[in-house]
């Protein structure tokens, strides 16, 4: 079938909505019609080529949900009709990953940046004649696509598609790495570098695991304002800063658990994050660095010294299948404020815009409503 997508065809430019050509699925496959995507940073390190994929063109997005159209050979789990949401993560449940309950590092993730279906190995999106790379397998900023089963988790119909599309990536791993990874326990300080989408969601998973002081460090003042209504006790631009309000506020124990979750990691900053983060405590790098950035700052005596922990976290530790209908549930329970973190909507043909006010520091999440016009 033809549709419209959001193309990349080299890096540092910008994204290009044009015609492309989606494959019909093949066995353990299915398609979607998309009805929304999450704008999140990660596809901008697509433009920048801090995450680059195995080739060019690159059809963006892999925040997204949307309703299953068609079926393909052996699949047993979802039907028509059924609302979902993508997982940027596959899951199979069957590989030695997934058998040792560390589903958010499934085997088939290794095919992420390869453009080729988990199915055979061939592309379902074509472009100008070319073969066309999908973000993370799935690429959301078409409204539709033609994805393995693995990566679709069905969902309640009643939750819109505009909050849902962002448990797809961005609230269960914000929120995840403050439960999970970091495993915030109830009383302990917690600090959050960086107020977007995951900021927002490790913020709330926090608060709702018992933290008793919430640190949140944003440069820019309307996300700090943002902050403080999802339920931080204290924001601040810096975090040298925040730093020196903790060892105050604390009497000197600092936060427990850090979890970094700003736009873009650079290695001369993991020092200032581990200066945060008290003895024996836990700092938890959520957000991406580019993939050739291999040098980092770090204080090794201190490390050992104070008995520190530096994690890493992909998903926030989670389970697709079960951590994505579980949150929509926290969700429609009033526990978990998604509404509030879709900060602007917009057409297929504003996404540059849209991405213009996320640097801008103007977005906790904008998401892309597609209208029968994308289609």
């Amino acid at each position: 079938m033809r549709t419209k997508g959001a193309l990349l065809w080299e890096f540092d430019r910008p994204w290009s909505v044009e015609e492309i050509e989606i494959g019909d699925p093949r066995k353990h496959e299915v398609k979607i019609q998309v009805e929304a995507a999450g704008m999140c940073h990660s596809d901008h390190h697509l433009v920048t080529g801090g995450i680059p994929m195995a080739g060019f063109p690159v059809l963006g997005g892999h925040e997204g949900a949307g309703i299953v159209v068609e079926i393909g050979e052996g699949v047993e789990d979802l039907a028509v009709g059924d609302h979902v949401v993508l997982s940027f993560i596959p899951s199979c449940g069957k590989c030695p990953s997934c058998q040792a309950g560390l589903r958010n590092l499934c085997d088939l993730g290794a095919l992420l940046l390869a453009g080729t279906s988990v199915t055979d190995g061939s592309f379902r999106v074509r472009a100008k004649g070319q073969n066309v790379f999908p973000m993370t397998l799935l690429g959301t900023f078409a409204p539709y696509m033609v994805v393995h089963e693995s990566s679709v988790v069905k969902i309640d119909p009643s939750i819109p598609f505009e909050v849902a599309c962002l448990v797809g990536c961005g609230v269960t791993t914000g929120y995840g790495s403050a439960t999970r990874i970091a495993d915030v326990r109830p009383g302990e300080d917690v600090a959050v570098i960086g107020a977007g989408g995951v900021g927002i969601s490790a913020l709330q998973g926090a608060v709702n695991a018992g933290a008793r002081y919430v640190f949140v460090v944003d440069p820019v003042p309307w996300k700090r304002e943002q902050a403080l209504k999802f339920g931080a006790t204290h924001a601040y631009a810096t975090v040298e800063e925040a730093t020196a309000a903790a060892a105050e506020i604390t009497a000197g124990g600092m936060a427990k658990k850090v979890i970094v979750t700003v736009g873009e990691v650079h290695g001369e900053d993991v020092d200032a994050w581990m200066g945060i983060t008290a003895k024996a405590g836990t700092c938890v790098l959520t957000a991406m660095g580019s993939l050739t950035d291999n040098k980092a700052t770090l204080n090794l005596a201190m490390l050992t010294l104070l008995q520190k922990n530096l994690q890493g976290a992909i998903f926030g530790g989670g389970n697709p299948h079960y951590d994505i209908p579980h949150l929509l549930s926290v969700y429609k329970a009033g526990k978990l404020n998604l509404d509030d973190m879709v900060t602007r909507r917009y057409r297929l043909e504003q996404i540059n815009e849209g991405y213009r006010d996320m640097l801008e520091g103007k977005n906790i999440r904008g998401v892309i409503r597609f209208t029968d016009e994308d289609r």
